[in-house]
């Protein structure tokens, strides 16, 4: 395996650049450990799925530069980003994360508001008189 991989992952308005070399199963998001940056369990639990998946967790330091988006979203995009470097480095786990369904780019976003609308598909309320 060469020194580094990098990917990108995206989720809703949210973008992260996820770098994989070989270590001992460190993952930093914006310089701080992930445990950090997302207290909330299934958030952490998102980010460590495709590894899990493949049980390279504790063979893998992962370093992710997030921006964009709520943390939901950075998670999310995060988890893409680490599944689409691990099938880079070695093609035949595609199966098993692909099975998992992780290597899908979830196309849902906001839509847009329209005019003579409150938001996207709310109106005003109606008055008759």
């Amino acid at each position: 395996m060469e020194k580094q991989k990098n990917s990108v992952g995206r989720r809703k308005e949210a973008v992260t650049r996820v770098f994989v070399t070989k270590g001992g199963g460190q993952i930093l998001v914006n310089d701080k450990d992930y445990k950090v940056y997302f207290p909330l369990v299934y958030l952490q639990n998102q980010v460590e799925r495709p590894l899990k998946t493949v049980d390279m967790l504790d063979k893998l330091d992962v370093k992710i530069n997030a921006t964009g988006g709520g943390v939901k979203g950075q998670a999310e995009a995060a988890m893409l980003g680490i599944a689409r470097i691990l099938v880079d480095m070695n093609p035949e786990l595609r199966p098993a994360l692909k099975a998992a369904g992780l290597l899908k780019r979830d196309p849902r976003s906001v839509e847009r508001k329209k005019f003579g609308h409150k938001k996207a598909r709310r109106s005003y309320q109606f008055s008759k008189r």
